[in-house]
């Protein structure tokens, strides 16, 4: 049975598992301005790993008043042929949950393709992130000058 652990006391923007590799990713996505979250789908959604640290970022953050609140974040999925909506939904939760601002594009943020490398032959999600690329580069000037 899963239970939720209580509220961390000692704000040090750490997960409580000290020698997990959570904490660098934590550490680097608070220095940022902003910061892209990717994902191949399994199974209709995120990779295990990508789910524990969201996981982990969401405990974290929320326990340290809000780490990720109105930094510029996006999410990306790479998907073979279906599933992709679901693990896409799962990041973008993540995101609007810890009130980062989540710049559009022209399609949904995903790449499609089935080996390692495919991903890079999909004109239209190629194009996709381009566009993802230049909306978060514009709204990060218009934040931070």
């Amino acid at each position: 049975m899963h239970r939720l652990l209580p509220m961390r006391q000692d704000k040090d923007q750490k997960c409580v598992i000290k020698d997990d590799k959570a904490n660098d990713y934590i550490a680097k996505m608070v220095q940022a301005e902003g910061f892209l979250l990717g994902s191949p789908t399994y199974v209709s959604d995120i990779t295990a790993n990508m789910k524990g640290l969201i996981e982990r970022c969401s405990t974290v953050s929320r326990s340290n008043g809000g780490l990720f609140k109105r930094k510029v974040a996006a999410a990306i999925v790479a998907v073979r042929r279906a599933g992709s909506l679901h693990a896409y939904d799962t990041l973008n939760h993540f995101l609007l949950n810890n009130q980062t601002i989540v710049p559009g594009s022209s399609y949904w943020n995903l790449g499609m393709g089935r080996d390692i490398g495919e991903v890079r032959t999909d004109e239209e999600g190629i194009r996709t992130m381009k566009t993802l690329g230049q909306n978060m580069a514009w709204l990060l000037k218009k934040i931070h000058g």
